[in-house]
């Protein structure tokens, strides 16, 4: 049996038939109203391995828990491959690849020579920001303090690397769709400059997430291309790359597709593959595979990504992401009017997905920021993350699966009420 075929009938197994029916039914309610039916996300949740007795996760940004059935598949495929060693991967392993890219590029609704697989969406960003060869001694580039630490010392390298200014800007908090493009504009136009610019889709410091297509529509007119850093957007929000108009992105694909760990890919349109150098392990080539070399990977992780596709794709993207913002807005926007608290993406569906991030007024500090969290946790065993970063001083993310309850974040926001009590 080929990879496509297997792999269809294992993630399709990954779901009750319960479940699997109602993604699939016509008659199936709205994504709003599914959002707040907690018998049906109860039934999903089951899908997955519970968190440990006494916690409640709220921290799902840095990766997401591959369904049950879909760890074991990878298990079995771990197996097989230590078992078989070379006589698999010098084999079979080429034409299970291809289909699994296959998968990768529906999911993503481009074509397969214009995705390369990476170890995540860091690799892919690097495998742009370094490889962007159009720039010249003099020009100039552009990010933002709400970028990617990793993708914020990668621009910085540019100045070393190619001769380039490097332009920083703080997006406007609190941010509107107009104040984030009038923010993007006022830079390129005070910058003329700037030829290339990094632009986050989902920003992992606050969840803010801004006006892309209208970005990219901007910076385009002005001969200015967008590395599109899309890490935690693929998954949690509902898009297409065709209809931004990014040129080039970085994806992650173990975050809210919940693959196996270290499991990326980089998209470069295929007119503009050139516009990458190839790695420096690689020789001339016009193919994008050569824009990424990692050696020998974990090609179980690899193999198993049809399966995570396919248990998303079941629950629903659409159903995903109104769940999500569901949960989001039961906690952030009971908190919005309360004094105490900043919440620090606007009620604006467009600019928000799962994630949101907060700080106790007056509390910007990175150790304000890290005892919150540790308070959230040792007295309501709430796990968050503190982040760093933004320019108006740090702040505590909350970022719950789809498969967090509503109950949950009810406890959340008694907890949030009472640690702003408390000295932190």
């Amino acid at each position: 049996m080929d990879i496509s075929r297997r792999t269809l009938l294992a993630g399709a197994a990954a779901l009750p038939a319960a479940a699997g029916a109602l993604a699939q039914d016509a008659a199936m309610p709205r994504p709003a109203i599914l959002a707040k039916d907690e018998d049906w996300w109860a039934r999903v949740a089951a899908l997955y391995d519970a968190p440990p007795l006494g916690t409640i996760q709220l921290e799902s940004g840095q990766f997401g828990a591959m369904a049950t059935n879909v760890r074991r598949v990878y298990e079995r495929r771990l197996a097989r491959i230590n078992r078989e060693t070379t006589l698999y991967t010098r084999g079979q392993l080429t034409d299970d690849l291809a289909a699994v890219r296959d998968s990768a590029a529906a999911l993503l609704g481009v074509d397969s020579d214009e995705i390369a697989f990476t170890r995540g969406g860091s690799e892919s960003m690097a495998t742009l920001i370094g490889g962007y060869n159009r720039l010249r001694p003099g020009d100039a580039v552009l990010y933002a303090d709400l970028d990617y630490d990793s993708m914020q010392t990668g621009m910085e390298a540019l100045a070393r690397l190619r001769g380039v200014t490097v332009v920083k800007i703080d997006l406007p908090e609190p941010a509107t769709r107009q104040t984030i493009i009038d923010a993007y504009d006022r830079a390129l136009r005070d910058h003329p400059k700037v030829r290339m610019m990094l632009l986050t889709h989902l920003s992992h410091r606050t969840g803010l997430v801004p006006p892309v297509k209208e970005i990219v529509a901007m910076a385009r007119a002005r001969r200015v291309d967008v590395l599109l850093d899309v890490g935690h957007a693929l998954g949690q929000l509902e898009f297409s790359l065709r209809d931004l108009g990014v040129d080039f992105a970085g994806i992650n694909l173990h975050k809210w597709i919940a693959s196996p760990l270290g499991v990326g890919l980089v998209y470069i349109r295929k007119d503009r593959i050139a516009d990458i150098s190839p790695c420096l392990l690689e020789g001339p080539s016009d193919r994008i595979d050569a824009r990424v070399h990692t050696g020998t990977v974990n090609y179980a992780a690899l193999l198993t990504v049809p399966d995570a596709i396919t248990v998303h794709q079941s629950i629903g993207l659409a159903n995903k992401a109104a769940r999500l913002r569901h949960l989001r807005d039961r906690w952030a926007e009971t908190l919005r009017g309360d004094p105490r608290f900043e919440i620090l993406t606007p009620n604006d569906p467009a600019m928000h997905g799962g994630i949101t991030s907060f700080r106790i007024k007056g509390k910007t500090s990175p150790a304000d920021n890290l005892a919150l969290r540790q308070a959230l946790f040792e007295r309501h065993g709430i796990f968050t993350i503190e982040r760093l970063g933004p320019a108006k001083g740090a702040c505590v993310r909350v970022s719950p699966s789809f498969i967090n309850d509503a109950a949950q974040v009810d406890r959340l926001v008694a907890a949030l009420r009472d640690v702003a009590t408390i000295k932190v």
